[in-house]
């Protein structure tokens, strides 16, 4: 299948061909909605945790005698049922991360492709041309691709410092180089803008 590639003022130009079995497929969600769990997971640190009694510090005193005083007897002033005492049951740190196949994976980023490219997300250009790091030079980009009101994902085939720092002071604007990108960041954006050389990288990568 061919897609439509745009020059530099926004105008059509030679259209690029890719494998429509990576970008005209019926779209899974099931295996979508794995890789995004996946992902989400493999980003937690996991390192939170609660003290239980046996790890707060202090209550190796009891704090009165058992018998005698009218009150309920008290072992320690560390029990959880006290201010300032252990949890019971909370979290403990633990490793979050998830495995998922290699072919699930590809299936699930072919399946985002698909979508987004049946919806007219993909916008292609023929190469990002960026001679300083300057955001409104980015911006003014974007305002002729008529993108400039959505959020956008960069994808290059190479990553380049100018471009880079064009793009990180636009709030709704990033940049992952083309073969890096993961199902979750494609799908939290609306659009995908790649370079030619870019959307060839990563129909290469997903075609084998």
């Amino acid at each position: 299948m061919n897609l439509d590639v745009l020059k530099r003022d926004g105008s059509k130009g030679a259209s690029v061909e890719v494998n429509g079995g990576v970008f005209k497929i019926k779209p899974n969600e099931d295996v979508i909605h794995q890789a995004v769990v996946q992902e989400l997971h493999n980003r937690r640190q996991g390192t939170h945790g609660s003290k239980s009694r046996g790890m707060v510090k202090g209550g190796g005193k009891k704090p009165w005698r058992q018998k005698g005083r009218g009150v309920a007897r008290a072992g320690t002033i560390r029990s959880p049922l006290w201010k300032g005492g252990g949890t019971v049951f909370g979290p403990q740190p633990h490793p979050y991360k998830k495995r998922m196949p290699k072919k699930m994976k590809q299936l699930a980023r072919k399946s985002v492709l698909s979508f987004k490219a049946g919806k007219g997300e993909i916008v292609i250009v023929d190469e990002f041309v960026q001679s300083e790091p300057k955001t409104s030079l980015f911006y003014s980009f974007l305002l002729l691709l008529k993108i400039h009101n959505k959020s956008v994902l960069v994808l290059p085939a190479e990553m380049n410092q100018n471009l880079s720092l064009s793009v990180r002071n636009l709030p709704n604007v990033s940049i992952i180089k083309a073969d890096s990108v993961n199902t979750y960041e494609m799908l939290k954006h609306n659009v995908l803008l790649f370079d030619r050389q870019g959307v060839l990288l990563l129909n290469e990568k997903l075609s084998g």
